[in-house]
């Protein structure tokens, strides 16, 4: 048996190896026809805006467990502070975050996705809605850089899987790889 083909998987596993892409988990056939739609989407997005406005209402409709969707964008006069772009759930009152500050920050300040199944259990958490439970932070990167994240939120504890992880992380580079062609740096946000 041949090693399995990794091309459906998105650039950042093109070069894993046989094995890492063995142990990985997959996705649901529901994530890879939203992906695809996603990616429909961005091919034809004018605006960074509509692209992300079109991300989180389409993630919201296939996952009634992912309560709160929205992205934040670094601020492009203010590079150490997220600003609240394009959101599907209940208005937050979290408009602008310090990367210093909240599990947002942190996934921005490491580079890397923060998945947080007790948000009541992680001193960072600022708090949104009382009904939040566990939460999952993804970068967006662009030209090597973090410029923004996308951030769901569950009204159920532990309710974010390695396939979830997968998934938004994917989603993140479709956005990331968007804002490259359109030429956007990555503390533009808008």
């Amino acid at each position: 048996m041949g090693a399995p083909d990794p091309s459906h998987l998105g650039t950042w596993d093109r070069h894993a190896t046989p094995e890492i892409v063995n142990n990985m988990p997959a996705l649901t056939p529901q994530m890879l026809s939203l992906l695809s739609r996603l990616r429909e989407l961005a091919a034809v997005a004018t605006s960074l805006h509509e692209l992300q406005t079109g991300i989180v209402h389409a993630i919201a409709n296939e996952f009634p467990h992912y309560n709160w969707t929205g992205f934040y964008m670094l601020d492009p006069g203010d590079p150490q502070t997220l600003v609240l772009g394009a959101f599907n759930g209940e208005p937050t009152p979290h408009v602008r975050i310090p990367v210093n500050q909240g599990i947002c920050g942190a996934a921005v300040a490491s580079g890397k996705t923060v998945v947080v199944d007790d948000v009541n259990a992680d001193p960072r958490y600022l708090s949104c809605s009382i009904r939040t439970k566990s939460e999952i932070v993804v970068p967006i990167r662009a030209h090597g850089r973090v410029g923004g994240e996308i951030d769901i939120d569950s009204h159920t504890s532990a309710a974010f899987t390695e396939a979830d992880r997968r998934f938004l992380e994917e989603a993140a580079r479709i956005v990331g790889a968007w804002m490259e062609r359109h030429s956007f740096e990555a503390t533009r946000g808008t």
